[in-house]
């Protein structure tokens, strides 16, 4: 299975995928330091590969761009058939981001997911200060469906780093732990179908 889009391909991750993301650059904001992958052995690159895409329930997928080069990984996980919904994880290496391959990733597979694996809807989880990712999401017809605390992955953060200090109404601390708000979104096929629209509309 591949997917093409104006710019990127999409297609299941490969092992041989994975070894090269250890070319990818890294987040200088800490807030987003949880996606810098660490540097990693052969041997635990192999195993992060085989947790990722090991589980029956799961799909995961390598996004190329033009060059062909791995820019991100998407995984499409906790697939339920018979619901007909699944959970969006994605990926992309600091040096390409803000410069529109993540709405066009996300919206060439949406095509795919909705209209030629008859998927009714997908769910996802971003936190509130990752606001280029937020507006990246609502390009492709995702909507705000909850919001609510969850434990932040680095409990040493410094407070008077300008990042946190700038995005510090989205943390809570409470009980000696830092916790921050996380927004559940969601895209069916009409709020897809609404944003193409909206998109020709502007073309028009």
């Amino acid at each position: 299975m591949e997917i093409r889009g104006n710019r990127v391909r999409i297609s299941p991750l490969k092992l041989e995928d994975a070894y090269f993301i250890k070319n990818w650059g890294h987040h200088k904001n800490p807030l987003l330091s949880d996606y810098n992958l660490p540097c990693l052995t052969d041997q635990e690159i192999e195993e992060w590969y085989n947790f990722k895409t090991g589980k029956g329930s799961n799909r995961y997928y390598g996004v190329f761009n033009e060059d062909d080069r791995l820019i991100g990984y998407m995984g499409i996980k906790d697939i339920r058939r018979i619901w007909k919904d699944s959970v969006l994880g994605i990926v992309f290496d600091p040096n390409f981001v803000n410069k529109g391959y993540g709405t066009e990733t996300i919206t060439s597979y949406l095509e795919y997911y909705f209209f030629e694996w008859k998927m009714k809807r997908m769910f996802l989880e971003v936190a509130e200060f990752n606001k280029r990712a937020i507006r990246c999401y609502e390009k492709c017809g995702f909507r705000i469906v909850d919001r609510y605390l969850k434990e932040f992955f680095d409990q040493k953060i410094d407070f008077n780093n300008p990042y946190f200090v700038e995005e510090s109404s989205a943390f809570v601390i409470k009980g000696g732990k830092v916790y921050n708000y996380i927004y559940k979104m969601k895209v069916d096929v009409k709020s897809f179908l609404g944003t193409r629209e909206d998109s020709d509309g502007a073309k028009a």
